[in-house]
């Protein structure tokens, strides 16, 4: 077994698929998070799964998690609609501090690896404005994990890594491709069916399509 381990957070989604093509391709053995955590739809966990085999992961773990207690997000409190055309600000599809509680997650179980890197996709470039997906946060997270764990204080550092974060959605599939990923087998659409189905409304359609436009490529994705 390869020493050279990563913890990666695997949504189901063609950012997060990218991502753990690359950090194979960096020579890591991978080892993937996904979250069920009262999201609108099991779809994307279904695709996560997927892409992990596909992808040949060491692990792939899902964690249970009840975000849809505390609400406040299109995405896991029904009452509130995920938003069919572009809005100004924070869109309602930003889920509080959900990338903060993912890592800490990956990060616990990173320091029960003997992991040292840990591999999240967010990008800020082509995406929705959600403030976890910053550099800014990103780099503060990392500091804080090399506070907060006992690898950090006794000198064996985690990087907090984020391939992805200046990266336009054409060139990350462009990436993908080079590198064997079937975005075929991944699910971005906010409110897909249970077959994996997309709207192809929503915000995160919006941005696969064009992305796909981009990359001068065709998508698998299939609507409802």
């Amino acid at each position: 077994m390869n020493d050279k381990k990563a913890v990666i957070l695997l949504s189901g989604g063609l950012d997060s698929a990218t991502v753990v093509a690359m950090a194979k391709a960096e020579g890591y053995s991978c080892y993937s998070m996904s979250f069920d955590y009262g999201q609108r739809h099991r779809a994307e966990l279904q695709a996560a799964e997927r892409v992990a085999r596909q992808l040949g992961v060491v692990e792939h773990k899902v964690i249970g998690l009840n975000l849809n207690g505390i609400g406040g997000s299109a995405l896991t409190d029904s009452s509130i609609a995920v938003p069919e055309s572009p809005t100004e600000g924070i869109p309602a599809t930003y889920v509080p501090a959900r990338n903060t509680v993912f890592l800490a997650l990956a990060l616990g179980w990173a320091e029960v690896l003997e992991a040292r890197d840990i591999f999240i996709g967010v990008n800020a470039v082509d995406y929705s404005g959600y403030p976890d997906c910053r550099p800014e946060f990103v780099e503060a997270f990392e500091r804080m994990a090399n506070l907060a764990t006992r690898a950090g204080v006794e000198g064996q550092g985690f990087a907090i890594r984020a391939p992805l974060q200046q990266m336009g959605k054409g060139e990350i599939i462009q990436t993908g491709m080079r590198l064997g990923v079937d975005y075929a087998l991944t699910v971005s659409c906010y409110q897909a069916d249970d077959d994996g189905r997309a709207c192809g409304k929503c915000d995160s359609c919006r941005l696969r399509a064009a992305g796909f436009a981009a990359a001068g490529v065709p998508d698998a994705t299939r609507y409802f």
